[in-house]
């Protein structure tokens, strides 16, 4: 009976023993997962993001690189007004650009969805930094010198961003509290365009308060250019008046001048030039081969677009061959009046410039669909100016707003304010027009309506082959008279992408 009770005993022992040892080791191993350190597995997570000044500022950079995937904006705002037509090999050839220059473009477009998914990305990494801006991750305060100024960068470029948006599409999701994950995409909604030009004009106010006039690194957003943007943000909204205040902040410290020689402004030595006030840059020093990306480079891919296809010559001869796209319009051609210096330097007609230099024994492949025998020259593919894969890697830089552009959007905005001051319009009308004809015989002294449409034209003129042809006709209501296909009440914006509509059930633009 004994021996039995000593057998229970001990057996009632180990059980507690087995149950105590079991609960220090299930609290070893709760101790083990609560004071788990990623690190031990040479992991990195959020808490090690923006850690310091250097994390913030190599940040900031990261928040510009999207600006570079957005070069078939430029593209598509010539191809789809009366500026250019696609060019290329045949029909099929890049038929997202095709689709837009017919008119027929729908929501599956691959151009238009990668320049949604491009500005989004962009609007992401700036909402990342301004979620972080008073804290870190880790909830730690990063103070340095400077910090206010860089935020300021990051304001201007999340409006931007933005402001592609909004022109393209018009009504679009808006979000500015955080970066959003995948599984928050189904949540969106489209915000009303009003709604996202109050966004775009706060950060931008935002900007002008932070950033300096001068940046030491070229390339970085000034004052300048955040006080250029919110002009022109302005005047496509019709606020004249403001806009005319605005853009006169950038014109009257004389901080910038007109070149004399318009043609230079489009070399890589007028890169950054003293027109310049926001450019963005691309770079050829670091190759980039991901055809699957192809706009995703450092260089600018929308550069190999422009090239005259099959093009051979001396060594002398200056120019790299292309692909025949993004051609100019005889329209565009006849617009310009003898003299006027800019159509040389925007438009390469190739038939003449091979007649004009015989040592180079030029020979081309004419394009072969919608050929105009012209030539984008402004962005035309050079020797020497790429590197690696030769298609993906120009280091040509987009001038973005020239101060011609800031003297013409003052013009427009100073004509159509509340109380129009023509004398000063037609006064920066007339710089503009004195740089392209050299003299002063060809001033504008119209006034009233006749003043507006003849800075309109000057626009076309002077900033052909940049982009701004196509959201300048919607803007100002010329489109559907000036442009082939075009339909009043429905080609004023794309089609949303349809893969955003199935994703995020956003509702599509009328018409499509």
């Amino acid at each position: 009976m004994q021996l039995l009770k000593n057998i229970y005993t001990m057996k009632t022992l180990l059980i507690k023993s087995s149950l105590f040892a079991l609960l220090v080791l299930s609290l070893a191993s709760c101790k083990k997962w609560l004071d788990y350190n990623p690190h031990d597995d040479f992991r990195i997570t959020e808490l090690d993001y923006l850690a310091s000044e250097t994390d913030y500022r190599t940040m900031a950079v990261s928040v510009y690189t999207p600006l570079q995937w957005l070069n078939q904006a430029v593209v598509v705002g010539e191809i789809a007004s009366d500026n250019a037509v696609s060019g290329g090999e045949n029909a099929s050839d890049v038929l997202p650009l095709q689709q837009i220059d017919d008119y027929t473009h729908t929501p599956n477009n691959a151009t238009l969805a990668e320049l949604w998914r491009s500005a989004y990305e962009g609007v992401n990494r700036a909402n990342y930094m301004t979620q972080y801006k008073a804290a870190n991750p880790a909830g730690k305060t990063i103070d340095f010198a400077g910090k206010e100024a860089l935020f300021g960068e990051v304001y201007f470029l999340r409006a931007y961003y933005y402001f592609t948006l909004v022109k393209f599409w018009g009504d679009v999701p808006l979000f500015v509290d955080k970066r959003l994950g995948l599984s928050e995409s189904g949540s969106l909604g489209r915000t009303a365009k009003a709604e996202v030009y109050k966004q775009i004009e706060t950060d931008l106010t935002a900007a002008i308060a932070a950033l300096p006039a001068v940046q030491l690194q070229k390339g970085r957003i000034t004052k300048y250019a955040a006080q250029a943007l919110l002009g022109k943000v302005y005047l496509y909204q019709k606020k004249y008046n403001e806009a005319a205040t605005m853009l006169d902040n950038v014109i009257t410290p004389n901080a910038f001048g007109l070149v004399s020689n318009f043609a230079s402004i489009f070399l890589a030595s007028g890169e950054n030039g003293s027109e310049s006030v926001f450019e963005i840059q691309y770079s050829n020093t670091s190759p980039y081969y991901n055809w699957g990306g192809a706009t995703r480079g450092q260089g600018n891919y929308a550069v190999q677009q422009c090239g005259i296809r099959g093009l051979n010559g001396s060594a002398a001869m200056p120019y790299a061959a292309g692909w025949s796209t993004n051609l100019p319009t005889q329209n565009l051609n006849n617009a310009y009046a003898a003299g006027d210096q800019r159509k040389a330097a925007t438009i390469l007609d190739i038939e003449a410039y091979k007649a004009a230099n015989p040592s180079y024994n030029i020979t081309y492949q004419v394009a072969p669909y919608k050929n105009t025998g012209l030539y984008s020259q402004k962005y035309h593919p050079r020797k020497g100016e790429t590197s690696g894969q030769i298609e993906l890697n120009y280091l040509n830089n987009y001038r973005i707003i020239r101060y011609s552009d800031v003297l013409l959007m003052a013009a427009e905005a100073w004509n159509k304010s509340t109380t129009p001051n023509d004398v000063k319009a037609q006064g920066y009308l007339n710089l503009v027009r004195r740089r392209a004809f050299g003299d002063n015989l060809h001033d504008i002294t119209a006034t009233g309506n006749a003043l507006y449409l003849a800075i309109l034209d000057e626009r076309r003129l002077e900033l052909a082959m940049e982009g701004d042809r196509f959201f300048d006709l919607v803007r100002t209501g010329q489109a559907a008279t000036k442009i082939t296909g075009f339909s009043a009440g429905k080609h004023e914006v794309f089609p949303i992408p349809q893969q955003e509509v199935e994703i995020s059930g956003l509702t599509q633009n009328a018409g499509y």
